[in-house]
């Protein structure tokens, strides 16, 4: 329930810090209590937070790489990135696997998902995962597109088009109570405008200034609507909806599609 009062006693700045709080382990004040009614609001700017931390993620690969090789310089931001996000989309990608590799009923998928221990499904999707990842940006960093701008669109648009899942599904648990935080569960009209705003405004500002061309673009954004697609069935077919993890294995899956995509184009 998403009550009318939510906009009137908590600010768009307010809302922007708990989109970060809630996404990376990043300290910030939070001066109000959140419930899930403020995090559905909060989830608008999820694709904002994925460019700051693409931004971010950017300027450290650019000072290790004056010192270090290409090689040590892109593990060394993965592993920043792991720091700042707490692995959290990484986690929701190894418990998927878990969950969908080892139930057969719905009930016994959610429980999988929600043990904390990491099964040989989980594992073994979250090293190839990484593997891919690290390879896709390794390749990256021998073309005219930057590792740079390819973790700046990887980290804005994988996280737009998770977040849009929420738009089209319906969330699921074994045991909703449970929960031991806000999920963000509803996503207006008006949020998935802003998300959709936010990774077109990246990529329209990175055409402007010559860094991708409008075909790659194109094709970007072709890819990931088809993604979205094949993410909506998968999960329907196996939950008859989304959870949580569904949304971080959805990030992830996206963002190494976005370098796969971008590796192909080279």
């Amino acid at each position: 329930m998403q009550p009318s009062s939510v906009q009137n006693t908590v600010t768009q700045g307010q809302l922007l810090l708990l989109a970060i709080s809630f996404l990376t382990r990043v300290p910030v004040p939070l001066n109000f209590t959140v419930t899930g009614a403020h995090l559905n609001q909060a989830s608008r700017y999820f694709a904002l937070v994925g460019l700051l931390l693409g931004v971010l993620l950017a300027l450290l690969y650019s000072i290790f790489q004056l010192l270090l090789p290409p090689s040590i310089s892109v593990l060394l931001m993965m592993a920043v990135g792991l720091l700042l996000t707490g692995a959290f989309h990484e986690d929701g990608w190894a418990d998927v696997w878990d969950g969908f590799g080892g139930g057969w009923q719905v009930e016994q998928k959610l429980a999988i998902m929600k043990d904390s221990r990491l099964g040989t499904y989980g594992a073994a999707a979250l090293f190839i995962i990484l593997l891919v990842k690290f390879q896709s940006l390794l390749l990256l960093s021998e073309s005219l597109l930057s590792v740079q701008s390819a973790i700046v669109i990887g980290q804005c648009l994988s996280r737009a088009v998770a977040t849009s899942l929420i738009f089209s599904m319906d969330y699921v648990s074994a045991d909703a109570s449970a929960k031991v935080k806000p999920l963000a569960m509803h996503l207006s009209v008006t949020s998935l405008a802003t998300l959709l705003l936010t990774a077109a405004t990246l990529l329209v500002s990175l055409i402007a200034v010559g860094v991708l061309l409008w075909q790659t673009a194109f094709i970007l954004i072709a890819v990931l609507l088809i993604l979205r697609v094949i993410m909506i069935r998968w999960f329907k077919q196996q939950l008859a909806g989304y959870t949580g993890d569904c949304l971080g294995a959805a990030q992830q899956l996206s963002e190494v599609i976005i370098y796969l995509t971008l590796v192909s184009l080279l």
